[in-house]
């Protein structure tokens, strides 16, 4: 039997969207796989200090965290981009002169800026995470902050395009929807981060498996070899993807695992 290397995104994908809800069949699957000398790997856009939801429910190989900027396998750190604390901090203050706002995403920490938001999706998060143990507020004007990629959101008194001309030496960004863009280093995605993996472990790309559902998964879908999309997806992934499956509540990923006789 040759090993496969399964990546999978989180939200939508193998938790709920609303309730992030695991669903027992999508956790008895990855055990399968795994028993079955397959290696499986969390690859999502979340930081490394956002997994809570899925430890302790599902044992997995690795954690590919910031959309590939940070990579970690059986808890030891394989690979983390760093940003310059020159750089970080002409982008904190860009978001600001710009006026949209934010989170700055780090491996131990994600940051908003202190006070009310005045974008109501991002006081939403803030009302969801402040005092979690996972979120802080910190003043983005009095100096850099340790983060890996961020978020922005924009509305009718933002500069997105200026704030856009501003990122292009260094920094790619992803429309997600809802006037929210997610900024990455250049050089990362979520399949550089599949590519350093199969390398790492000398795993045929054609034993590749990656499974997603929004368009930042788009990378990853586009480079394996087998690629799964969720029912409820993205419509830019669907001329990439090899096979659509259920959703997440109708067990998905379980279905996706029989169809593709990930494990006979």
């Amino acid at each position: 039997m040759t090993r496969k290397a399964l990546f999978f995104d989180i939200d939508g994908t193998l938790l709920t969207d609303g309730t992030k809800i695991l669903p027992k069949s999508a956790e008895e699957a990855i055990k399968k796989a795994r028993e079955a000398g397959h290696m499986v790997f969390i690859n999502t856009g979340r930081s490394r200090i956002l997994m809570q939801e899925l430890e302790g429910k599902i044992e997995v190989d690795g954690y590919l965290c910031g959309c590939g900027t940070l990579i970690e396998v059986e808890g030891r750190k394989l690979m983390h981009h760093v940003i310059s604390a020159e750089r970080r901090f002409e982008i904190q203050k860009g978001i600001l002169q710009h006026k949209l706002d934010g989170i700055l995403e780090g491996p131990n920490g994600i940051f908003v800026q202190t006070g009310q938001s005045h974008m109501p999706g991002v006081q939403k998060v803030k009302d969801r995470f402040l005092g979690t143990g996972v979120m802080f507020e910190a003043d983005w004007k009095k100096g850099p902050i340790v983060f890996d990629k961020f978020c922005v959101r924009q509305d009718e008194n933002s500069d997105m395009d200026g704030f856009k001309k501003f990122l292009e030496p260094d920094f790619d960004w992803i429309d997600r929807g809802h006037d929210l863009f997610e900024c990455v280093p250049k050089g990362f995605d979520k399949a550089t981060a599949m590519a350093f993996i199969l390398d790492y472990f000398q795993i045929p790309w054609e034993e590749s498996y990656a499974f997603g559902d929004s368009s930042n998964d788009l990378a990853m879908i586009k480079y394996a070899c087998h690629s799964v999309i969720m029912e409820d997806h993205a419509e830019v992934l669907e001329p990439y993807a090899e096979f659509i499956t259920k959703s997440v509540e109708d067990d998905g990923i379980a279905y996706a695992f029989e169809v593709l006789k990930i494990v006979e």
